[in-house]
């Protein structure tokens, strides 16, 4: 009854949310200034609400040399639960093709804007663009963690040749096992590098708030309280998933206070007509509420394999039947990258992966350690763009 619940109030704050955008259209932001406060107050009741489709990415041009460089966008693989995206550039010169892992934890690819905006200036970039599990139909069967891995091994055969992997938060360990499983079969499409980011491959160091919930409580609990079913109205109907809306409602938790304070500095922007003040916070929270549902099988599979077993870490992964060993990794250039107040990802958890890729010579190693920012701010804004970005470029060209 989870996502039915959901539904219903969603369904009745409908009509007022759209009397609330008839007042906005009357008392915005060119009206006179003693009407802006009641403009700005229907404008918050408008944007009280969820939005279940995948926004743009957004990125029409690039700068590449001395110039701006269009950007196109292609589907090169679509699969049921996910396509290979590729942002083209008409340009001479070949450049490093990356394929970059999004997480599958209740937001679309389209969080890693930034991330993929910047690559852009010096990679080919391709992406993992995965589908909301609500408009997956049933008959489409299930997506657990093994089916990711196997993704991620077609979207690298479909770039081709000397391809890179660079993997955000969650999926660095199905990016760490499909590298491994690869180099176990002496695949020639083997990626030249991997960068990890703050992600999870061995929870056990360093244990944060995320990781003592997952670990608390018994997969029972998981599967009755967090679990629902997707309505029928909805291509995905009847199929079990972990809603997105519930994976937000726990992120929003872990920085409460932030958000209000947010929302009410929005409210007073838009009281005052500060329509560019106003248009950067909206822009973030229209991102960040855009929620995807997943699979219950990922979900739950993540929860027992990752963060209650480790099994990667620990040994004890297997993939299709057999183990997964990353001390296979011999060619696979290794980058890892943390950040220091990372309240999600804490130090340690993604360096680990070294000690498992023990097969790899000293040179094709390398651990960065952002000190000055959190979880987001490895992959995104500024000190991503200057600090971190720098290590994450020189380490695919020295294996190019």
């Amino acid at each position: 009854m989870l996502y039915q619940a959901y539904q219903a109030q969603d369904d009745l704050m409908a009509p007022m949310r759209s009397a609330a955008r008839l007042a906005q259209n009357v008392f915005g932001p060119g009206v006179l200034p003693v009407r802006r406060p009641f403009g700005a107050a229907m404008e918050m009741v408008a944007r009280f609400q969820l939005s279940h489709v995948r926004p743009g990415f957004d990125i029409a041009t690039v700068p590449v040399g001395n110039r701006d460089v269009p950007v196109t966008e292609e589907v090169i693989l679509d699969l049921p639960f996910g396509q290979l995206l590729h942002f083209a550039k008409d340009i001479d010169t070949p450049q490093p093709k990356v394929l970059v892992c999004a997480p599958l934890s209740g937001h679309f690819a389209t969080l890693l804007r930034g991330t993929i905006a910047t690559l852009l200036r010096d990679h080919d970039v391709y992406v993992t663009d995965w589908k909301n599990a609500r408009d997956v139909p049933v008959e489409a069967g299930d997506f657990g963690i093994e089916d990711y891995i196997a993704y991620l091994i077609r979207f690298l055969e479909a770039m081709g040749r000397r391809g890179h992997i660079l993997a955000v938060c969650q999926p660095c360990v199905q990016a760490l096992a499909a590298v491994a499983v690869m180099s176990q079969d002496k695949h020639p499409l083997t990626p030249l590098s991997m960068t990890l980011m703050a992600g999870p491959i061995d929870v056990r160091e360093s244990p944060t708030m995320v990781n003592e919930l997952a670990s608390s409580k018994p997969m029972s609990w998981f599967k009755q309280r967090l679990i629902g079913r997707v309505p029928r109205r909805y291509a995905g109907g009847g199929r079990r998933v972990y809603p997105g809306f519930v994976q937000l409602t726990a992120f929003m938790k872990m920085n409460m206070e932030r958000h209000r304070d947010q929302h009410r500095r929005l409210y007073s922007h838009l009281a005052k007509g500060e329509v560019e003040k106003a248009e950067k916070i909206k822009e973030f929270y229209d991102e960040y509420f855009a929620v995807l549902d997943l699979t219950e099988e990922f979900y739950l599979e993540t929860i027992e394999r990752i963060f209650q077993k480790a099994e990667l870490a620990s040994g004890g992964f297997t993939y299709r039947g057999r183990k997964v060993d990353p001390g296979a990794i011999r060619h696979t250039a290794l980058l890892t990258v943390e950040g220091g107040r990372d309240d999600i990802c804490a130090l340690g958890q993604t360096s680990a992966a070294h000690e498992l890729c023990s097969s790899l010579r000293p040179h094709l190693r390398r651990h960065h350690l952002q000190a000055n920012v959190g979880h987001y701010g490895v992959f995104n804004g500024r000190r991503w763009e200057t600090e971190v970005y720098p290590v994450v470029r020189n380490m695919i060209l020295s294996v190019e």
